[in-house]
């Protein structure tokens, strides 16, 4: 199973790292779709294409670093938080 370039590992952690980013700028915790628009509003900053799959691959670095990230209220809730800082 090959994978594009842009669900490539080094892809993932980056997204990670700016979701940390947005999510500690945030005070800490924020709905799924505000640090979804935040990043994309990030990486347009930066002049980086923001692509139609980037609400999945968010999701898919939430899920991937999981050491990162929780969910406070439970599986099945859209609200995601900061636990620890990429290191």
């Amino acid at each position: 199973m090959s994978q594009s370039p842009a669900k490539s590992p080094g892809f993932l952690e980056a997204l990670a790292r700016d979701v940390a980013m947005v999510l500690k700028s945030l005070g800490g915790s924020a709905h799924q779709n505000v640090v979804i628009d935040c990043v994309a509003a990030l990486k347009r900053q930066r002049g980086e294409p923001v692509t139609q799959d980037l609400r999945l691959a968010v999701v898919e670095a939430f899920e991937r670093y999981s050491e990162w990230f929780t969910r406070p209220f439970g599986d099945g809730s859209m609200r995601w938080a900061l636990v620890a800082e990429p290191g």
